[in-house]
């Protein structure tokens, strides 16, 4: 079994000649006459002289600026940094720079035949939306509603509203009325975009009456109807039909705006508490993931990009964003663990993808399930991996080398809806560590530190951004003097973003997350990252999945409680896999991380991203009503949940009777 740390990949001798990275690298030495032995003093320089490296990437993405720029930086300060003051773009422009015959879309779905869409295909329907907009009084600065799945008129949508300067939100079709209008009522939107259903595997969604009781809360919305479901259905009286909606070709538009006009509002994931409705601007996703994507991702023209998200996660609009640096995307709508674990591999098989993206999750699931997709399915394109939603440990990294394909370039990412984008990841320069991180983004100034602010090494500390992004959020919604927004991020550190997150540095400069720093432990005065019990549990081959929680006791110490889930545990042998679980973890971690309970529960919900719900059950599990802890609608399980937190209160009392 392979050890936290160990090399399961290094870059060919001559990446820094044939990557993206490497050619950008050689330019940036050429304008700067530095010279940068490695990728770490790579991204030191891209740190401090952020006015350079940023102009660089301006240039590397050929941004098509109507009007340019008199500085790259204008306010410095975080928060509020102004970015590119006086440029004027449009985001959906570079989406849609390519109008030629070249398949830029191929959608696959459990709902409907597979669909390729061509640049000028694309284009022409983004055209007709825009005018079916217009129509509808849909100008500048109002806000668009999508209630859809990753199809393509979601897509077309996206890209139709912002080229008109209007303002997107979507919302994943699986989440109900009330988990959507708790984030869509306060945009007062002006349209909602949505499907009469779709189906999940072998199950049948239906989702008009979903549609009707949010929209009886949106007054003067108005509906547009995708017939997904039933190609042949008749919207609602209420309703437009999708087809009478474009019926009106005519060429997409561009408005002229400011690099941090609004493109689209994210919301955090719900649970950490009630979601936050995040504002990012035309500019910073546009510069971001261009440089996200052919820097450190290394995509671009000839690239198939496939991630498996939904439509409200922040990796859908880095998908997106394949197209503003010339890949072809693929839009996937169902199941994905259907007809059987292997759907994404199958998906990512038959459309050649070359960058597939997925959750950490599901590799560790189907690590555990022994699935060998390098044998099963054609994968010769694939030639990155990424993952993201929580830490990928070293037993799912080993098996993605031994199972997957031995030569693939593995980059697992760590970020947030918060700045649509990675704090750390990977490169084609840098070498891949199981279990670890190998790098920071350039151009990210991420450091770790302790709780008077300085950095840290070898030890967990607060995932922090000492300078600015050009994505981190132009604002959240309603919040006109910026209070809830400096609260959330900078209120620890003055002038320093605080993520959240705990994070390791470590002595070969990878890094590793090891929890949210809200949901910690602390034993004896000494922190515990949840990350180190799931690098154990996830290799054992007993547990199907499992969480940690931690509840401080009255002396302040805390409780530890691992709530695991039994692969197949025979009947009355729950005693005989908690001492092996004990066991493992006295062995490989300390006494210290030993769980005072670890009870069993059949099984454990995530939300829709695959993110296991440390900080929610916590906060139940302390009294927060159910309700507002979490946003049930964005579990993949909600009874689930509500079994979990029983468990643990059960769990609690035990120990509570227990004397002394």
């Amino acid at each position: 079994m392979v050890e936290p740390g160990e090399v399961l990949w290094r870059p060919a001798d001559d990446a820094r000649d044939t990557s993206a990275l490497g050619r950008f690298l050689s330019r940036a030495e050429s304008v700067t006459g530095l010279q940068f032995a490695n990728y770490e003093a790579a991204w030191r320089w891209s740190v401090s002289d952020l006015d350079t490296f940023w102009q660089l990437v301006w240039e590397q993405a050929g941004v098509i600026a109507h009007r340019q720029p008199t500085a790259v930086l204008g306010r410095r300060e975080m928060p509020f940094a102004q970015w590119f003051p006086g440029a004027t773009l449009n985001y959906a422009e570079h989406a849609l720079r390519d109008r030629s015959s070249a398949v830029r879309v191929k959608a696959r779905s459990q709902t409907r035949a597979s669909q390729d869409l061509s640049g000028a295909e694309l284009a022409a329907l983004v055209g007709r939306v825009q005018q079916g907009l217009r129509l509808l009084g849909v100008s500048r600065g109002d806000r668009v509603i999508g209630y859809l799945p990753n199809i393509p008129e979601a897509l077309v949508t996206y890209l139709a509203v912002a080229g008109l300067g209007a303002i997107w939100c979507s919302v994943p079709i699986e989440m109900g009325p009330r988990s959507v209008l708790d984030r869509v009522a306060q945009l007062d939107p002006k349209v909602l975009v949505c499907v009469d259903g779709y189906r999940w595997g072998e199950r049948i969604v239906h989702r008009r009456d979903q549609a009707a009781e949010i929209c009886d809360q949106l007054p003067g919305v108005r509906v547009v109807e995708v017939p997904y479901l039933d190609a042949h259905a008749e919207p609602p009286a209420e309703a437009i039909a999708w087809a009478a909606f474009t019926a009106t070709q005519l060429p997409p538009t561009f408005e002229e705006l400011p690099f941090d006009h609004p493109l689209v509002v994210l919301f955090s994931s719900g649970t950490t508490g009630l979601p936050k409705a995040i504002v990012h601007g035309h500019g910073g996703l546009l510069l971001e993931h261009a440089k996200a994507l052919s820097l450190q991702m290394d995509v671009g023209p000839g690239d198939v990009g496939f991630w498996y998200t939904t439509t409200g996660w922040m990796v859908w609009n880095i998908l997106v964003s394949g197209l503003v640096v010339g890949a072809t995307i693929v839009l996937f709508d169902g199941d994905p663990a259907w007809p059987d674990l292997g759907g994404q591999w199958a998906v990512a098989a038959e459309t050649k993808a070359t960058l597939f993206g997925t959750s950490a999750g599901y590799l560790a699931a189907c690590a555990r399930s022994d699935l060998r997709p390098g044998a099963s399915y054609d994968l010769a394109a694939l030639r990155e991996l990424t993952s993201s939603g929580s830490p990928l440990s070293a037993t799912a990294s080993e098996w993605v080398y031994d199972a997957v394909k031995s030569d693939v370039l593995l980059a697992p990412t760590s970020g947030g809806t918060d700045v649509c984008s990675g704090f750390v990841g990977g490169s084609s320069l840098t070498s891949v560590y199981a279990g670890e991180m190998s790098c920071r983004p350039l151009g990210v100034a991420t450091e770790s530190f302790d709780e008077a602010g300085k950095p840290l090494s070898g030890r967990p500390g607060e995932l922090v951004v000492t300078l600015p992004m050009p994505s981190m959020p132009v604002a959240f919604w309603n919040d006109p003097d910026g209070s809830r927004y400096r609260a959330a991020y900078f209120d620890t550190y003055p002038g320093v973003w605080r993520h959240g997150d705990w994070i390791i540095h470590t002595e070969r400069d990878t890094w590793v997350i090891t929890g949210r720093s809200d949901a910690t432990l602390n034993r004896g005065g000494v922190r515990l990252g949840t990350a180190e019990f799931y690098s154990v549990l996830d290799a054992l081959p007993e547990v199907a999945d499992s969480v940690v929680v931690h509840l401080e006791d009255d002396a302040g110490h805390g409780s530890l409680i691992a709530l695991i889930v039994a692969a197949s545990p025979t009947d009355g042998d729950d005693d005989s896999l908690r001492s092996a679980i004990t066991a493992a973890i006295r062995g490989q971690l300390s006494p210290r991380h030993v769980p005072d309970a670890i009870v069993f529960v059949n099984a454990l919900p995530r939300n829709n991203n695959g993110k296991r719900l440390e900080v929610p059950l916590k906060r139940a599990a302390q009294g927060v009503a159910i309700d507002q802890a979490v946003d049930l609608s964005a579990l993949d399980d909600p009874a689930g949940f509500v079994k979990a937190v029983a468990a643990i209160a059960v769990a609690v009392a035990a120990l509570s009777s227990e004397p002394g």
